[in-house]
């Protein structure tokens, strides 16, 4: 069987990627050296978010522009993301208080500081450690959403080979120049606590300020969740300043495709726009040099091959695509979120493996995947469906 919908090679691409960062994780618990080995070769970790990086450029605006409404917009990918995180969380709370999982350690700061920091998802761009590590590609998602509005409120959204291009070539410059800031730089400038107040009240203003009737106010709301996302992603991320701007690059390059697929920009400027985004990123890389928990060789065969992937999704689009990789990805969402909390309890419980046993490694998605299949039946799914619905009586007429 195959997949009908015209989108569903962006479906298996997030299974594909899904997968990935699957296997990156689990392999720490039972394939440790396999792992050590393979990393500085390819690092499977970027592989899998850059792909996801580059589905999500083209969705998001596509999400957008479709329904013509910055509200609804919202709406729709609260309840598209908020549920399952929130669930996830609760379960690893519940696994802490039982001694099962291991809480990261938060300094100084206070459980309100932290869940507030959480609540916005760019937890990883306000100085506060992660209560999942993978919820870090979250805050980059939510950032590139407040960039899309923005644009979309100032009426440059089909500039998005332009917008990919200038970051690339920012990314490359920063690295070129000896650009290096400490991780949390403004939050280390202004305290963390101020940063994450100042930067929750920023955002919630920006979206309903973007979300108003109002033109004057559309605008303001889409400029200030811009200004907030380009003032963290490079001056306050965990990862340099020019990795950060590559990764924003990425996501406008899957933009860049959207707009070319849609007849909005002619095939060529995507050719070109994928190059240069490709080579800035492959020279930054190159350049930043080995560094610790950074092998640039296993990071740039990761970014080229993820780029490929994508574009061997896009070459395909007009084929079948098997339904297993179209249902991967349309659970990929509870993979990528519930696997860590799994990973969790086997570490936990059973502890990890001395020796390499794919074995275990196997039987790990066999267990994974039917439990995704029921977190989002009975929690994505259902979430979805009460997000359209309450999107479709805001919708303006």
């Amino acid at each position: 069987m195959a997949g009908s919908s015209r989108l569903g090679w962006l479906d298996a691409l997030r299974g594909i990627a899904a997968l990935v960062v699957v296997f990156d994780h689990s392999s720490y618990t039972f394939m440790a050296d396999f792992r050590r080995e393979l990393m500085p070769q390819f690092n499977t970790s970027r592989y899998g978010v850059m792909v996801f990086f580059l589905v999500s450029g083209y969705i998001i605006p596509a999400s957008l522009e479709r329904r013509g409404c910055v509200r609804t917009f919202w709406i729709g990918r609260i309840f598209r993301v908020y549920p399952l995180w929130a669930a996830v969380i609760l379960v690893f709370l519940a696994l802490s208080l039982m001694g099962i999982a291991e809480m990261r350690d938060f300094g100084q700061q206070s459980a309100v500081t932290v869940a507030v920091a959480h609540a916005t998802m760019l937890q990883e761009l306000l100085g506060t450690p992660n209560l999942l590590l993978i919820l870090w590609t979250l805050s980059y998602e939510m950032s590139f959403y407040l960039l899309v509005v923005a644009l979309f409120t100032v009426r440059l959204h089909q500039q998005s080979a332009a917008v990919a291009i200038i970051l690339a070539v920012l990314a490359a410059v920063s690295v070129t120049a000896g650009v290096v800031l400490p991780a949390s730089a403004l939050s280390g400038l202004v305290g963390t606590g101020p940063l994450i107040a100042l930067a929750s009240i920023a955002m919630v203003t920006a979206i309903c300020c973007a979300s108003a009737r109002s033109p004057v106010l559309r605008v303001f709301g889409g400029v200030l969740g811009g200004v907030l996302a380009l003032a963290l992603v490079p001056f306050n991320g965990t990862v340099p300043v020019w990795e950060g701007l590559v990764i924003l690059a990425v996501m406008f390059l899957g933009s860049v495709v959207y707009r070319a697929e849609n007849g909005q920009c002619a095939w060529r400027y995507a050719a070109g726009t994928a190059v240069m985004v490709a080579s800035c990123a492959v020279g930054s890389a190159y350049r930043y040099g080995d560094g610790d928990h950074f092998t640039r060789r296993g990071w740039i065969v990761a970014f080229l091959l993820a780029v490929l992937t994508f574009g061997a999704g896009l070459a395909s689009r007009r084929r079948r695509i098997p339904r297993m990789l179209t249902g991967l990805g349309t659970i990929s969402y509870s993979v990528y979120l519930v696997h860590p909390v799994l990973l969790t309890v086997i570490d936990s419980t059973v502890g990890r493996r001395r020796q390499d046993n794919l074995a275990l490694e196997v039987a790990f998605f066999t267990l994974l995947l039917p439990l995704c299949l029921l977190t989002y039946r009975y929690i994505e799914a259902l979430s979805q469906t009460c997000g359209r619905r309450l999107a479709h009586r805001m919708q303006p007429p």
